[in-house]
């Protein structure tokens, strides 16, 4: 296949899928960090799906949803409601309800 019927035939996936998961890009910054560092030292043990939340905030996992969703929580982009929708969508497995109820309460200063 020529290199420009190839780029024609690319270019459209491309596109799409640049359009795709704008908002699953956490918010990064001193603040957020400072929220991520504190639900960690807080709340690292506790369990959201078979997984603590210490494991999930390792960038060095595959999954970046809970990374996203926590980051968005602390940012104000979501509210305590539509993360607990989110977090409890995604994970489905475990009792995630002691883990939410602490990320959730580090938001209060």
């Amino acid at each position: 296949m020529s290199p420009a019927r190839q780029a024609l035939l690319t270019l459209p996936l491309l596109t799409a899928l640049a359009g795709c998961g704008g908002d699953l890009i956490a918010p990064e910054g001193p603040a957020s960090n400072a929220f991520l560092n504190k639900v960690e030292t807080t709340c690292g043990n506790l369990t959201i799906g078979t997984q603590p939340i210490s494991y999930l905030l390792d960038v060095s996992t595959d999954d970046v949803t809970f990374l996203d969703e926590i980051a968005k929580l602390g940012a104000g982009e979501i509210d305590p409601a539509a993360y607990r929708e989110a977090i409890n969508g995604f994970y489905p497995t475990g009792n995630n309800q002691p883990a939410i109820d602490c990320v959730i309460a580090q938001l209060t200063p």
